[in-house]
């Protein structure tokens, strides 16, 4: 709840607030009636005016939120309460439960919510005592749903099953544990179901099956001036305005609660945390198509925050291929994320700064970033099955990446689609367009991701373990075509990958992640030959062999990010490691021409 947007709180707090103390505000009867002065205009006495029987506007006003306010709480409170009964019994007894729980609001939601409304406040009569269990029964099945799914989600954790173990009886497990798991769903749902209340009880007081008059209601008041709308406008905008401002915060409101119970969501004020963080003295050099310096990527972890990216800087000219080489783990894609603005909800960018071809990209909105997306830079995606959608035909998805940056017409952007599609050698391109991507081969449906990403003649392409998935063969034609593609488009390719071969095949330059650190960078040529750091030597030995000898596993695992050891992040795995080595974080040390290594024994390991 640190993380809320209190604005709409404090505002739907006012409203309510009002509403509470209206009779102590000493305003005039909102039900007398002074018919010499019917319609009268606004002034000192009456601000607002007076209405068709001369009753005060501002306090038939203030005394309606009153009533529309009470009506809405007691409704979705009452059906909260029946409504998270019920789920937590159906969705965690299951059996006998779950059945008469879901079933039952099955059978509600075959009725239409206001007909349903409609039926039962006919058969009973108007009146707020009639209204609030009707409203609680049009609510409650919203409720049971999401309580239940919620409770299916969260059942089976670990956490449940050690309350069983402990012998904890369903009821305590239920409201102890189960319930504090899901309570924020049922706050968003509590929220929604306020909002909607206050406008269905306007609408059934307008209908005058609501409110009875002459008690003060929103919906009574709209119905009345309605009448009177030619004499008095003003009538009418009193009470939409005070029903229309209501709706909006309490609709903000739920906005708000729904981002403060999510722990997907980007926490606020990252833009400007962003602003703050950024080195503004770090200038792009010419000539370069990405110049990365400094990024730093921070996670919020139960734990605290952890930082899988730490001071990552790299750089890529047109024409070169830059290979980032690490185990799993490493922050190696979530690198070519941040270059994208495709980081995932939970990480944000704390530290750093990235031009493409001059232009600054971590600053930029998504706006902004839409439009360098596709044409400027792209992304090539480790398993082209699960990025291409499989409901819509691989060449409408070509046309579309070509129609999102471009004017054109659909049938120029298909014949462009297929063109790409020819380009990047899959064979009759023209029926393979019209397939749907479940019916390619893995090194086709790569192909096809491609030809999507150089749709537009991109400056940059990441490539993010793009031929993990492919037999050998394929590999080394979906290779040789990036290749290609880069040397003929002038483009700078990225190429993430944990396969030294793949980088010895193809790479100008190299950058050698561990643990969310650049721990080595230079020339391709250089580094396999003469590593400077442990971490790129025990890689080249975990390789495989082209003599058939065994390759040499590195020990031990990459440390998670929230618990990184002191001093070398590598040191628990280094052969060469010495008691200085976990004394302080090693500098990324310039060791010659283009090349730089995070150890301060390079010189001996080279």
């Amino acid at each position: 709840m640190r993380r809320m947007n209190w604005v709409p709180a404090v505002a739907v707090a006012i409203i309510i607030l009002v509403a509470l103390v209206v009779p102590f505000l000493g305003l005039p009867d909102p039900v007398q009636i002074n018919v010499s002065q019917r319609l009268a205009p606004p002034s000192l006495s009456h601000p607002l005016g007076q209405d068709e029987y001369g009753r005060d506007v501002l306090s038939r006003l203030l005394w309606g939120a009153r009533v529309s306010l009470a009506v809405a709480f007691a409704a979705a409170a009452l059906a909260c309460l029946i409504g998270t009964a019920l789920g937590l019994a159906g969705g965690f007894l299951r059996g006998l439960a779950e059945v008469l729980a879901i079933r039952s609001m099955d059978v509600v939601l075959c009725f239409p919510p206001l007909l349903l409304a409609l039926l039962v406040v006919t058969l009973l009569g108007p009146g707020a005592a009639t209204l609030i269990p009707v409203l609680a029964l049009v609510y409650l099945p919203g409720f049971v749903r999401v309580v239940y799914a919620g409770v299916l989600s969260v059942r089976a954790q670990d956490y449940v099953e050690a309350q069983r173990a402990l012998g904890a009886g369903p009821l305590r497990i239920m409201l102890r544990t189960i319930l504090p798991n899901v309570g924020g769903p049922i706050l968003v749902q509590f929220s929604l179901a306020v909002a909607s209340a206050v406008v269905l009880e306007s609408g059934l007081s307008f209908l005058g099956l609501g409110v009875v008059p002459p008690a003060p209601s929103w919906g009574l008041m709209i119905g009345a001036a309605r009448a009177t709308m030619g004499q008095a406008p003003l009538l009418l905008l009193w009470p939409c305005l005070a029903l229309s401002l209501t709706i909006l915060a309490m609709n903000a409101l739920c906005d708000a609660l729904r981002d403060a119970v999510d722990p997907q969501r980007r926490p606020r004020g990252t833009v400007r945390r962003l602003l703050e963080a950024l080195a503004p003295g770090v200038a792009p050099e010419s000539g370069r198509v990405l110049d990365l310096h400094g990024l730093t990527i921070e996670i919020e972890m139960p734990s605290g925050a952890a930082r899988p990216v730490r001071d990552v800087s790299l750089n890529v000219e047109g024409g070169e291929t830059l290979a980032i080489v690490g185990e799993s783990g490493s922050g190696k894609s979530l690198t070519g994320l941040a270059i994208m603005g495709l980081l995932p909800p939970v990480a944000r960018i704390v530290a750093g700064a990235a031009w493409l071809d001059g232009q600054e990209v971590l600053r930029l909105d998504e706006a902004r970033l839409r439009r360098l997306r596709g044409s400027a830079m792209a992304m090539i995606f480790q398993d082209p099955l699960s990025s291409l959608n499989p409901v819509h035909r691989v060449g409408s998805q070509i046309a579309e990446a070509v129609q999102a940056h471009r004017t054109t017409s659909a049938a120029a952007a298909r014949k462009q689609a297929v063109a790409l599609l020819k380009r990047v050698g899959i064979p009759d391109p023209s029926r393979r367009a019209r397939a749907f991507p479940h019916e390619m081969s893995g090194g086709m449906r790569q192909r096809a991701m491609i030809a999507m990403a150089i749709a537009n003649n991109p400056r940059l392409l990441i490539a993010d373990e793009p031929t993990t998935a492919l037999d050998v063969t394929i590999q080394a034609q979906v290779l040789e075509l990036l290749a290609d593609l880069k040397r003929e488009r002038g483009m700078a390719l990225i190429f993430i990958t944990h396969s030294l071969p793949v980088v010895a095949e193809i790479a100008d330059r190299v950058v050698v992640m561990y643990a969310g650190e650049v721990v080595e960078q230079g020339r391709a040529d250089e580094v396999f030959s003469r590593p400077l750091h442990p971490y790129t030597a025990a890689l080249l030995q975990s390789a495989p062999r082209e003599d058939g000898t065994l390759p040499v596993g590195i020990p031990g695992i990459v440390p998670p990010p929230g618990a990184l050891p002191p001093g070398c992040v590598f040191a628990p795995r280094c052969p060469h490691r010495r008691p200085v080595c976990e004394a302080a974080p090693p500098p990324l040390e310039k060791a010659g021409h283009g090349r730089l290594t995070r150890c301060i024994r390079w010189r001996e390991v080279a």
